[in-house]
């Protein structure tokens, strides 16, 4: 078994290691108190919670991707009925360590089914994090020297569903990464309307290729971070502002191959011809509506091991 060294260092230096998530066998459609996010409860309510074999068509489309580019491609065990989807919640790399998340309880099984990834990282690259910090690395962007954290300082924070990485996680990787700059961000949050809730950062804001980024300002709490991100991506020409319904539709949840290179959903018609025309990116386009629907999208379901 050859091991990994992890290294992720931001969200766009060319991928080469890469956990996604598996779509055979999700367990079907929870009931709606059972579901975890707003957009989950939504497509409950409204009967379109996406079948497996819609799931398994969408991921097999995103994985023909990455191994046409080249990209090593890692799955967790499988487990029988049980949503193993969202591989980007269970770990994240920061530097040469893999950090892993408390998942809520709910989700608890997913960490078991990447035994033998971390058996491939080994100990010495291996952080298991304290049970009082809540982090899943949907919260968890990496430009740079600069960690952006989504979180909720809120204190009904224990009541939200949604509410995911506290306060003492930004607390804890400020200790951690003494030399980076940590900035949190806090979210909008709300259980069972996914038009007033962000799930996670990558929700409303993601870098992308060299020195721009997407961003959804209204998904932020404090407007002063808008101010904050448009400050250290140089202005609004290298930012993409989305609208309520594209975030909605979860525009800024792509993910990026390379600084040239992105995965996006088809429908993102606007956001997809922006980024090939204004900033002369190649965008591979995959369906990813049905993925949409339980809360999360490309980059939600994927977990960079190794980056250049």
């Amino acid at each position: 078994m050859q091991h990994i060294q992890p290294h992720v260092t931001n969200e766009t230096a060319k991928l080469c290691t890469v956990v996604l998530g598996l779509p055979d066998s999700t367990g079907g459609a929870p009931a709606a108190t059972e579901t975890y996010d707003a957009k989950s409860y939504e497509s409950v309510i409204r009967g379109v919670y996406p079948t497996d074999e819609d799931i398994k068509r969408e991921m097999d489309a995103v994985l023909e991707v990455l191994l046409r580019h080249g990209v090593e491609v890692l799955r967790p065990d499988p487990i029988e009925n049980y949503n193993q989807i969202f591989a980007r919640d269970v770990a994240f790399v920061i530097e040469d360590k893999l950090f892993i998340s408390n998942l809520i309880s709910d989700r608890a099984r997913e960490s078991e089914a990447f035994a033998p990834i971390w058996q491939r990282v080994g100990r010495s690259n291996l952080e298991q994090l304290p049970e009082d910090i809540h982090v899943e690395g949907g919260d968890v962007l990496l430009y740079n020297d600069i960690l952006f954290i989504g979180t909720y300082f809120g204190s009904d924070y224990s009541s939200y569903k949604t509410a995911r990485t506290n306060k003492r996680a930004v607390d804890f990787f400020r200790e951690y990464f003494p030399h980076k700059t940590i900035i949190p961000i806090e979210l909008i949050k709300h259980d069972t309307d996914p038009m007033r809730s962000v799930l996670h950062l990558d929700c409303a804001f993601q870098p992308v290729s060299r020195g721009r980024a997407i961003v959804y300002k209204e998904g932020m709490l404090h407007r002063e971070n808008f101010g904050l991100i448009r400050e250290i991506f140089g202005g609004d020409e290298n930012l993409f502002e989305i609208t309520p319904l594209e975030a909605y539709l979860m525009n800024t949840n792509i993910f990026s191959l390379s600084p040239d290179t992105i995965i996006s959903e088809r429908n993102f018609v606007r956001l997809n011809q922006h980024l090939r025309q204004a900033w002369d990116m190649t965008v591979e386009e995959v369906p990813y509506y049905e993925v949409s629907k339980q809360g999360g999208l490309l980059r939600c379901s994927t977990m960079p091991l190794v980056r250049e």
